[in-house]
C-alpha cells in the first residue's frame, strides 16, 4: 500500500514556508525589515531558537539578510536577472526602452484584465486608495511623488492578477525603471500637459478595474502605454533636434 510514515514538522520548518510563501505572494518585499526578534517569535508562536534557526535557514537560501545594528531584511534581489553589462546596454540603446515599453504594455495590458477578473475586493481597494494617492499628489505638483506612485499603481495592478512568476519579474524591470537605466520618467510628470494625461489615463484604468470591466481594463493600459511610449519619442526627437539647431547657431556665430 502507498503510505509512508507521517513524521511530526520541525517548528523552524514551519517558519521557514510561512516567510517563504510571504515572500513569494510579495507580501514582504525586497528591503524590507522584519519584525524584531521578539515581536516575530510572539506573532508566529514559536521559541527564539526556533525562529533562529528558521532565519539561519533562509540566510543561507538567500532570501534573508542580517545587517549590523539593523536588523534582519529580505535581500533585494530585484534586478538580479540581469548582469550589468547588460543593464549598461539598455541604458544606451533606445532600441531597449522601446521594446521595454511594449514588453511592459503585453504585460501589464494582461495583468490588467487579470485583476478584474480575479482581484479581491481588497486588491482593488488597495489600487483605489493609490488612485487617491496619485490625485492628491497632482494636485501638490510633486513629480517625484507622482512618479513614484505611478510605479506603485502599476504594481498594485499586476499584485492583484495574483501570478507570482509575472509579479517578480515585473518587479525586476521596475527596479531598472526606478533607477533610471530606460528613461526618467520625472521628465513627464514635470510637463503640465502630459500630467493631465497621464492622470486622465491612470483614471481610466482605475475606473474600468472598479467594475470589473477586464477587457476595458485591458485596452486602458494599453492605450496608457502607448502614449508613454508616443511622448518618450517625441522628447527624444525634440532633443536630438535640438541638438542639431545648437551645431547650426554655433556655426553661424563662428563666420
Amino acid at each position: 500500500m502507498p503510505f509512508e510514515k507521517v513524521h511530526p514538522e520541525k517548528l523552524s520548518a514551519a517558519v521557514v514556508r510561512q516567510i517563504e510563501k510571504l515572500i513569494l505572494r510579495g507580501i514582504l518585499r525586497p528591503g524590507e525589515r522584519l519584525p524584531s526578534e521578539r515581536e516575530l517569535s510572539d506573532k508566529l508562536g514559536v521559541s527564539r531558537p526556533s525562529l533562529r534557526e528558521a532565519v539561519a535557514e533562509l540566510q543561507t537560501r538567500g532570501l534573508l539578510e542580517s545587517r549590523a545594528n539593523a536588523g534582519i531584511f529580505v535581500t533585494e534581489v530585484l534586478g538580479s536577472a540581469f548582469s550589468e553589462a547588460l543593464i549598461g546596454l539598455f541604458a544606451n540603446h533606445d532600441e531597449a526602452v522601446f521594446d521595454y515599453l511594449s514588453f511592459r504594455r503585453d504585460m501589464e495590458g494582461l495583468a490588467a484584465e487579470r485583476a478584474a477578473q480575479n482581484g479581491t475586493e481588497t486588491d482593488l481597494k488597495v489600487i483605489d486608495a493609490l488612485m487617491a494617492k496619485m490625485e492628491a499628489a497632482h494636485g501638490k505638483r510633486n513629480p517625484s511623488e507622482e512618479a513614484r506612485l505611478d510605479a506603485d499603481f502599476h504594481l498594485a495592478i499586476i499584485e492583484a492578477s495574483h501570478n507570482v512568476i509575472m509579479l517578480h519579474m515585473m518587479r525586476s524591470m521596475y527596479q531598472l525603471l526606478r533607477e533610471g537605466v530606460f528613461y526618467n520618467r520625472q521628465i513627464m510628470f514635470k510637463q503640465r500637459n502630459t500630467r493631465e494625461q497621464l492622470l486622465d489615463q491612470h483614471r481610466e484604468i482605475n475606473a474600468a478595474l472598479q467594475a470589473r470591466d477586464a477587457a476595458g481594463a485591458r485596452a486602458a493600459v494599453e492605450r496608457h502605454l502607448d502614449f508613454v511610449e508616443a511622448a518618450l519619442s517625441a522628447d527624444r526627437k525634440a532633443e536630438k533636434n535640438e541638438s542639431i539647431a545648437r551645431q547650426r547657431l554655433e556655426r553661424e556665430s563662428d563666420r
